[in-house]
């Protein structure tokens, strides 16, 4: 069986260390994903580049997180749901909510909901939306903008989501509480 070191940023190539310092600057920790995915400092370097532009957006955290944790269980990444999920938790989105689209059902929040949906269908589909799909999503209070953005966020999460399928790395401790399996 295939396994994957998970890094340190004293154990990382050097041309990943950069990278996995402005994610524990980010979340106070160097996540085990990242320290997996520094086996590859074009996937490392590439996730913080875009991360960084989808942090910057215009969703707040609580609508990112929303569609980071709907990416996570449609790509049944046990990592990246837990994670997710504490930082769904941290960043307001209702227990409720955040046990639905663990449940792989929509949120109560109409506009979490709207994201969601919206980016379980760009997986699911593989960015084929019908108009009914594009309809809902502005219904849901979003414009044709938001349509792309959700794209990048969809793009960034694909990497880390792929990136835990493969390398498996382990839950850190303060997310053991949050384990899911598919």
């Amino acid at each position: 069986m295939l396994t994957f070191p998970v890094y340190s940023i004293e154990s990382a190539p050097d041309a990943s260390k950069p990278a996995l310092r402005e994610l524990e600057a980010a979340f106070g920790i160097v996540p085990n994903i990242a320290g997996a995915m520094a086996t590859s400092p074009v996937l490392t370097n590439s996730l913080v580049t875009l991360f960084k532009q989808v942090h910057g957006g215009s969703f707040n955290e609580a609508q990112i997180q929303a569609v980071l944790l709907t990416n996570a269980v449609t790509n049944s990444c046990s990592w990246a749901v837990a994670f997710h999920t504490a930082l769904a938790l941290k960043n307001g989105i209702s227990r409720d909510d955040v046990e639905a689209i663990r449940g792989r059902l929509a949120p109560k929040d109409a506009k979490l909901a709207a994201l969601s949906n919206l980016a379980r269908k760009l997986i699911e589909k593989r960015g084929r939306l019908s108009d009914e799909d594009m309809d809902q999503f502005l219904d849901g209070g979003f414009g044709k903008g938001h349509f792309l953005e959700v794209v990048a966020i969809v793009a960034a999460s694909t990497i880390t989501n792929y990136t835990g399928n493969i390398t498996k790395p382990p839950v850190e401790h303060p997310f053991n509480a949050y384990s899911w399996t598919a």
